[in-house]
């Protein structure tokens, strides 16, 4: 499966109350469908998943799966402390029609977090999983980085296809890309390159649903009542109402610090999971359509942008995340206890850092 593009880690809303506010996340997650971000990830870091119930977890995966349109990879993270919970969370994601299962390193038990720990948790769940794995090393949140000889051994790995790498280090990034260009997979991909995932097939086969597949890939006006386009070559093989050829990628590395996004798509990152992508998608967007279309210097000015706008994220947490969404016209609200509401002043700190970036 392609993993490219930007995908925002999205928060999830709550009532004062502290109760799920799924009408929110509907309404987030639907606008966010109509961004150019690449896919979305939900309860990542930033999704306040540590925060939620088992039975909540499950009740944010579906609805979202529910309000996300087809042309975007939906990511769920599955990742808590033991792999057997990781499992079955992982399963019941599969059951829903996500993409790829976001597995964050076990962290709690940290002196016993060694090596051979590690391989055996995530062997043990990309083994049984029946979704693609993307590791998650968040170092900031975790306080535990996932050592390289680890990454270097799991990337054979058929089930595990890459890496969401949020300790901001961009030469760790260069070292494993370098490390790692042995890794060959041949993954199928739009008429255009852009993914397919096996969710997106499936809609593209169904009846009556052509205005579901994904931006560019319908063959022509008609492709809504015609029963099969034509492919416009011998490399492209129709699918339902959709086109689709096969595209070689290595093992993939998505990066999470926004204001090094364009330095870590130097290093080799194919992409970016950022918590500043919940404010500001187009933004983040913006500088890796430059950098994949050759600009390198409009890609630095873009980053330019973003970096001065990041700290919102990267130093006020998922609080400056949901309160800088609700100036530009998503629904951000508060996080749950312990997390506490932002000061007048973090306000309006928030909105002269995102004075540049806004909706």
């Amino acid at each position: 499966m392609l993993l490219q593009g930007i995908l925002p880690p999205i928060p999830t809303p709550f009532y004062p109350d502290g109760r799920v506010y799924f009408k929110k996340l509907e309404h987030n997650v639907e606008r966010y469908s109509r961004t150019p971000v690449s896919g979305i990830v939900v309860l990542g870091s930033t999704g306040e998943s540590v925060m939620l119930s088992d039975q909540e977890r499950r009740e944010v995966l579906k609805t979202v799966i529910g309000a996300a349109a087809a042309n975007k990879v939906l990511v769920a993270g599955t990742g808590v402390e033991s792999a057997v919970e990781t499992l079955k969370l992982t399963e019941y994601a599969a059951e829903l029609g996500y993409d790829v299962a976001l597995v964050r390193t076990p962290h709690f038990y940290r002196k016993q977090m060694q090596p051979a720990n590690l391989l055996a948790f995530y062997r043990w769940v990309a083994d049984r999983s029946p979704l693609p794995v993307l590791l998650y090393n968040v170092p900031p949140m975790t306080a535990y980085d996932l050592p390289e000889e680890v990454i270097l051994a799991l990337a054979g790995h058929p089930n595990i296809l890459g890496i969401k790498e949020s300790s901001g280090d961009v030469e760790k990034i260069r070292r494993l890309t370098e490390a790692l260009r042995h890794i060959k997979r041949s993954v199928t991909v739009t008429e255009t390159f852009a993914a397919v995932t096996p969710r997106m097939l499936k809609v593209a086969t169904e009846p009556d649903t052509a205005q579901l597949v994904p931006l560019g890939v319908l063959a022509g006006e008609n492709a809504k009542t015609s029963s099969k386009p034509a492919p416009s070559s011998a490399a492209v093989t129709v699918v339902g109402k959709m086109k689709t050829r096969q595209k070689e990628v290595g093992f993939q590395i998505l990066a999470g610090a926004a204001q090094k996004l364009e330095a870590s798509l130097q290093a080799g990152a194919s992409g970016a999971v950022l918590g500043f992508a919940c404010p500001a998608p187009t933004a983040c967007y913006e500088v890796f359509a430059a950098f994949k279309e050759g600009d390198l210097e409009l890609a630095r000015i873009k980053q330019e942008r973003v970096s001065k706008a990041a700290p919102v994220a990267s130093e006020m947490g998922v609080p400056g995340i949901k309160y800088a969404m609700d100036l530009n016209g998503y629904y951000g609200g508060l996080g749950r206890l312990p997390l506490l509401p932002l000061t007048g002043e973090q306000k309006s700190e928030i909105e002269r850092l995102l004075a540049d970036t806004r909706n």
